[in-house]
């Protein structure tokens, strides 16, 4: 995958950054709250696809 190609979050993708963010929340992805933002990239995804 080069720059510029992406593949849009999922509720999948968001859970698993989720349980990892829950597993080490000193992780870099907990502090930074990424995965709060994963989360609404997902709901945001879905809502595109109805």
């Amino acid at each position: 995958m080069g720059r510029g190609d992406s593949t849009p979050m999922d509720h999948e993708a968001a859970d698993r950054i989720s349980a990892a963010a829950e597993r080490d929340p000193d992780s870099a992805t907990a502090q930074s709250g990424f995965d709060d933002r994963a989360q609404h990239a997902a709901d945001r995804n879905e809502a595109d696809d109805d």
